[in-house]
């Protein structure tokens, strides 16, 4: 079968991510490992040993952590964690992270549906048994946190999924009717994407009885289709699948594990013995009608994985059914090899379905078809010589003929059968080369979760060499969600993407800030060298397209080409143009060429500034990207003030590092002070002779004088003589009102938005020294601005990190590296770009690839920090439930655990107001933190609006006051509340009655 045409795709839906927690195993990855050693990772318990049958061996597929969760990353409290079925809470964890396994965790994924389903666990009861010592917990949030009419919608509301979310409870195949929901809902446009699969976990596992002849081992195995069967062991898991429409997924560079072609449910109706029996021609029906649908001969079918129980009366009707549904099988050149998952793990109910469809997805996409354990002689009772089918009792490699198709079985108990056909996916299209280096994003709710993301995605490189970095930087950038604490490399091989993220050094500040304001800011001429930014023109469309447009603007102006300056084709070229830069005529044009299409190239890829500022000649790239110039104005208006300026006297300016206070005494009488840049950085600016002479003087003296690479006397009295003509070039060009603020460097404050379009202001510009430490001064008035320095070289990040005013909590971001650096300009800039993610900056990510199609590819999932939140078990009853209860149909508990935290948390004593007090004691136990803080937020700490309906009741029982669950939301915090409470009547007497009760 081919993929290539559309018709044949519409149909075929691709499963594009898998997770799930399994007996000994954590994730996908162990589970496979696990399943091609062929490990049984069902455990032995001695202690549920039934004194009544000796020989009886008690087993379970015990699910290590079950009690388990990262309660805060999902907005939840400790209360209402520790309330919540354990089992909903791991389907959240494996629905977040399959969505990141499929690439499609962030916030703009398609419209998803949720399809899942649960089994009964008994922990609504463990919780109800220790509703006295919850006072804030009653019926209703007592089924509201356990009953599975909220599974799915739990999901949804917690990960912000908008598409169908739907419940499904049909027993053992309440899972694969899962999946078999969710490829309708996709194929009939309700959803774009779709999560299906199901939990069954049990939390505490109480003493077994064993009944002989039941449905549960004797000898802890389950052995399916083989002769020593007896029965099967009950198990804890979950998993969770994502599906999308194959075309789809292909178009937007999904990993396709596999193709589903096809599905069908039915129910047996009453053609079997007994409501709990199997049924042959049930069984049978729905797998012809899966067939049907996937447009599959049974020929064609390589593998099917079994529901295999192990048990006397399940098997032989299972393979009858399977030989109705084949046919005898004489046609086939190979056997259909027949597997089961439950013999390596115990049967998991509710999971059982997608843990099979799981296993076969795995088979399929690596050819390779698992060993079915325990398997020596045939079931007696089972009729394989005319069926067909060969039970694999050793892994081995699918066989070579066609494209691989499995089939998937899933049995209820009460009739109602799910069979899926798979196909193996077709190849992958393989992504382009990575051109350049590439910046790798991770991200965490807290400081600790960034850092761990980040050393989970060094040892997943270290592992994978061969990782192709574009495609895995494509898969972080757009495939997970982007949380407050933000780590960052940029590398261009796996192997220096470890090494920088194992060498990260610490980052400042609190997290992201959604609204952080970007200032960009443009350096004067100075920083200015031939080459500057050459890999930029080369590698990157977005910026050769601009500085191409200005080059052209400026062509006939200048009389050359402000590429060849820029560019030289040949070393011979290079010191002629170096001699060419050096000018002011040509230099000043160059500078501003670089600015506007590094602007502009950062435009390309989502990032605009807030605000604008400039020093010197950096202005009118400023007041350009503002859109007081068109581009090719600008470019023209800036050649034409260095053509003006290289007609003054030869003049020059030097840096000093002194006050301007005690620079001015000093000065002859023909230099003037031209930039204060800080407290203690000041440029003056005079005849060339004079500043050199000057320069020397200061030096003898002791104190730091530099001559800078700039050849005029700007912002000095030797510019007078132009400023007419300049104010007529500037008159000469249309002149807007700017779309964004921008900071006069000229005054250090925001400049007026008509002011700046007129002629005036420009000449005073050129004239007037630079106060660019005042305008520092006003932009770290506000301390989440983010301050870029755009470039050439990082001279403003200097000044800006100088002032007297900067904290190191203050972003401060260059994009590009000192000229005398040897750096990437590629890595500085994307450096830079990581620098603004970090602080909240939202990229265009495609157009950070230029639109190049890429593919997601496995990366590590979010590292949840999970706590043990689970109510005790209820006291055994006097007799022993029976082994049957282990059985899938009513399922049984898992191993206690050890560390279990305490129904109802104690506050240390206090030293607050007694109202205060009383409150703070109330909010502990609604919300079950020990230590809270009178200023901390109801729902910063995981409430809700029931919860603030709860604590309004307690309030007004126990003050005689009037208060509402309106009163709760304003106020929020414990503190604010019991001054609310004493506002309206509440005492300490009536404070110290309600501590008393």
């Amino acid at each position: 079968m081919t993929y290539d045409q559309q018709e044949e795709q519409e149909h075929l839906v691709a499963v594009v991510g898998m997770a799930g927690r399994f007996p000994g195993a954590p994730d996908v990855e162990r589970f496979w490992e696990n399943l091609c050693a062929a490990r049984e990772t069902i455990s032995v318990l001695p202690d549920r040993a039934d004194p009544a049958h000796p020989d009886y061996v008690p087993a379970y597929g015990v699910l290590e952590g079950a009690g388990e969760f990262d309660a805060a990353y999902f907005g939840l409290s400790a209360h209402d964690a520790l309330i919540t079925d354990p089992q909903q809470r791991l389907l959240l964890e494996c629905a977040h992270e399959a969505l990141e396994r499929a690439g499609h965790g962030g916030e703009d994924r398609p419209v998803t549906g949720v399809f899942v389903g649960a089994g009964n666990n008994g922990y609504a009861e463990a919780v109800r048994a220790r509703i006295d010592e919850l006072p804030f917990l009653d019926e209703w949030r007592l089924r509201q946190a356990t009953a599975p009419d909220f599974v799915s919608t739990r999901i949804a509301y917690h990960l912000d999924l908008t598409g169908p979310a739907l419940t499904v409870q049909t027993a053992c195949s309440t899972s694969l009717v899962a999946v078999h929901l969710a490829v309708q809902a996709l194929l009939n446009g309700e959803c774009d994407l779709a999560l299906a699969g199901g939990a069954t976990v049990v939390p505490h596992l109480p003493r077994m009885r064993y009944t002989p002849g039941g449905i549960v081992s004797a000898d802890g195995h389950c052995r399916a289709f083989d002769a020593d069967s007896d029965g099967t062991v009950g198990a804890s898991a979950a998993g969770m699948v994502v599906l999308r429409p194959l075309a789809d997924a292909l178009a937007d560079g999904d990993h396709v594990h596999a193709v589903i072609r096809g599905s069908a449910v039915n129910n047996d109706g009453r053609h079997k013995a007994g409501f709990t029996a199997p049924s042959v021609v049930g069984q049978a029906e729905v797998i012809r009608l899966a067939h049907e649908v996937a447009g599959v001969d049974p020929d064609q079918v390589g593998y099917v994985e079994a529901h295999g129980t192990g048990t006397a009366l399940g098997d032989p009707i299972e393979v009858a059914a399977l030989s109705r549904a084949f046919g005898s099988g004489s046609d086939r050149r190979d056997p259909c090899l027949l597997g089961s998952v439950k013999t390596n793990i115990g049967h998991a109910d509710a999971a059982a379905g997608v843990t099979g469809f799981i296993k076969a997805v795995l088979s399929v996409e690596h050819g390779i078809v698992p060993a079915t354990l325990h398997y020596r002689r045939p079931n007696p009772a089972v009729d394989f010589s005319s069926s067909g089918f060969e039970v694999s009792g050793t892994t081995r490699a699918w066989p070579a003929n066609g494209p691989r198709i499995a089939g998937v079985n899933a049995l209820g108990v009460g009739g109602t059968n799910a069979h899926v056909v798979l196909e193996q996916a077709p190849p992958p299209v393989a992504s382009a080369p990575a051109d350049r280096r590439q910046l790798l994003v991770v991200s965490g709710r807290t400081p600790e979760a960034a850092d761990a993301a980040a050393s989970r995605l060094a040892e997943h490189l270290d592992a994978h060499p061969k990782t192709h970095l574009a495609d895995a930087a494509w898969t972080l950038q757009s495939g997970r969600a982007h949380h407050a604490h933000r780590r960052f490399v940029v590398a261009d091989a796996a192997r220096e993407a470890v090494s920088a993220l194992r060498r990260r050094p610490p980052v400042p500040g609190a997290g992201a800030l959604s609204d952080a304001e970007q200032v960009f800011l443009f350096p004067g001429q100075g920083g200015q060298h031939v080459g500057m930014t050459a890999e930029l023109y080369d590698g990157e469309p977005a910026f050769r397209r601009h500085l191409d447009e200005v080059a052209e603007a400026v062509a006939g102006p200048l009389g050359l080409d402000l590429r060849e300056v820029l560019y030289p084709g040949t070393a011979a070229e290079r010191p002629l143009a170096a001699e060419r830069l050096a000018t002011i005529a040509v230099g000043q044009p160059a500078v501003f060429a670089v600015q506007y299409a590094t602007a502009r190239l950062l435009a390309s890829w989502g990032l605009r500034p807030s605000a604008v500022t400039g020093h010197s000649l950096g202005a009118y790239a400023a007041a350009c990207v503002a859109g007081v110039f068109s581009p090719a104005d600008a470019a023209r208006l800036v050649a034409e003030r260095g053509r003006l300026l290289g007609t003054v006297p030869a003049g020059a300016m030097a840096a000093v590092r002194l006050p301007e206070e005690e620079v001015l005494p000093m000065l002859p009488a023909d230099i003037t002070i031209g930039a204060v840049n800080g407290p203690g950085q000041c440029t003056v600016t005079g005849p060339a002779a004079s500043v050199a002479r000057f320069a020397e003087e200061l030096a003898g003296r002791g104190i730091e004088a530099r001559v800078l690479r700039i050849a005029t006397a700007g912002h000095s009295p030797l510019v007078e003589p132009i400023a007419r003509r300049f104010a007529e070039a500037v008159d000469a060009l249309p002149r807007e009102r700017p779309t964004l603020p921008v900071l006069s460097d000229t005054t250090g404050s925001w400049a007026d938005p008509e002011e700046i379009r007129t002629a005036d202001h420009w000449v005073r510009h050129l004239r007037q020294p630079v106060r660019f430490g005042e305008a520092l001064e006003t932009l770290f008035g506000a301390p989440d601005r983010v301050i870029v320095d755009v470039g050439p070289g990082r001279t403003l990040a200097t000044l800006a990190r100088q002032h007297q005013h900067y904290d190191s909590k203050q972003a401060v971001v260059h994009l590009a590296p000192h000229p005398a650096e040897e750096t990437s300009e590629t890595a500085t800039l994307l450096a830079g770009v990581g620098e603004l993610w970090v602080r909240g900056a939202r990229p265009d990510f495609a157009a950070l690839h230029n639109h190049q199609p890429r593919r997601r590819v496995a990366v590590p999932t979010y590292p949840f920090d999970r706590q043990v939140h689970l109510v005790p078990p209820p006291p055994e009853p006097a007799p022993a439930v029976t082994a049957a209860a282990a059985a899938p149909s009513v399922p049984v508990t898992a191993t206690p655990q050890t560390d279990t935290e305490a129904a109802a948390p104690v506050r240390p004593a206090s030293e607050h107001p007694p109202v205060l007090d009383a409150v703070l004691s109330a909010f502990t136990q609604a919300l079950g933190y020990p230590d809270i803080d009178p200023h901390d937020g109801l729902f910063d700490l995981g409430g809700d609006s029931l919860t603030a309906t709860k604590l309004a009741a307690w309030a007004a029982a126990s003050f005689h006051i009037t208060v509402n669950t309106a009163d709760i939301l304003r106020s929020q915090t414990p503190s604010a509340l019991a001054a609310l409470l004493e506002e309206r009547g509440a005492t300490s007497a009536s404070a110290k009655e309600t501590a008393a009760s």
